[in-house]
């Protein structure tokens, strides 16, 4: 099932996207999948980003690939930091490049969406909080989080979270190809399988220190091959059973 937020006819609502058309839900799908009997074309529809998160907590070198390019050490345990809802941008929306920045990277992601409110989750029942997988763009500007020491300001720019486009429901996320592609180059290329963290023990991690709520986005972690972003670029975050984010960047 692929659960998609959208604009038409003035209103945002909900629906699920299904051999080519999209059927209306009543209310979240956070409380219960239940159709309103509508049914609308997605070529006739703005598509947003999938769900509207109280936070995105975000892993900071969970492959070895990008430990590896950026020459620092494996963590011992998942390196976590937040990005704000305000950041949350949906498919063929603008990155916007800050006024100031110097360089600003994507980093293409698996997103995990969870489904209903986490606290101390055991490993073993770490699934069962998951509504799905999306996709995700950490967007980073590297002068800034060079200087500060610490990731807020680089990652936290309005824009700097793209997400979607849609929810899939009904995928395992364990071995996945995720792709990036600036232009319609490809620039990283892994499988999520080479995690360092799985997604159970993630789930588990964060949820000991923050509750997560229905609607929370966790972003699992970026590959080698980052790279910078200019004005005019389209950048496309494509996984496997999922489907393909597509932004267009452009400078404040």
């Amino acid at each position: 099932m692929r659960i998609v937020l959208f604009f038409a006819g003035g209103k945002i609502k909900y629906g699920v996207l299904e051999e080519g058309i999209i059927s209306g839900l009543r209310g979240s799908p956070f409380v219960r999948i239940q159709f309103d009997g509508s049914a609308y074309n997605p070529a006739e529809v703005k598509l947003l980003a999938p769900c509207a998160p109280s936070k995105i907590v975000c892993l900071g070198l969970n492959y070895r690939s990008h430990a590896q390019e950026t020459n620092l050490p494996l963590p011992e345990v998942p390196l976590i930091f937040l990005k704000p809802s305000t950041a949350v941008i949906g498919p063929e929306d603008r990155i916007v490049l800050p006024r100031d920045s110097k360089r600003v990277d994507y980093e293409g992601e698996l997103g995990v969406v969870i489904g209903k409110r986490a606290r101390r989750v055991s490993e073993a029942e770490a699934r069962e909080y998951i509504m799905g997988y999306t996709c995700f763009n950490d967007v980073s500007e590297r002068h800034n989080q060079r200087d500060d020491g610490q990731w807020t300001r680089a990652k936290g720019y309005d824009t700097f979270a793209p997400l979607g486009p849609w929810i899939e429901t009904e995928i395992e996320a364990d071995d996945l190809k995720l792709e990036t592609y600036l232009n319609g180059e490809r620039r990283q290329s892994i499988r999520t399988s080479d995690l360092i963290f799985g997604i159970p023990r993630i789930i588990s991690f964060i949820s000991s220190v923050m509750t997560l709520l229905p609607g929370d986005v966790i972003a699992t972690g970026t590959p080698s091959g980052i790279g910078p972003m200019n004005s005019g670029d389209t950048v496309e975050v494509k996984i496997e059973g999922i489907g393909t984010l597509r932004n267009t960047v452009m400078r404040e």
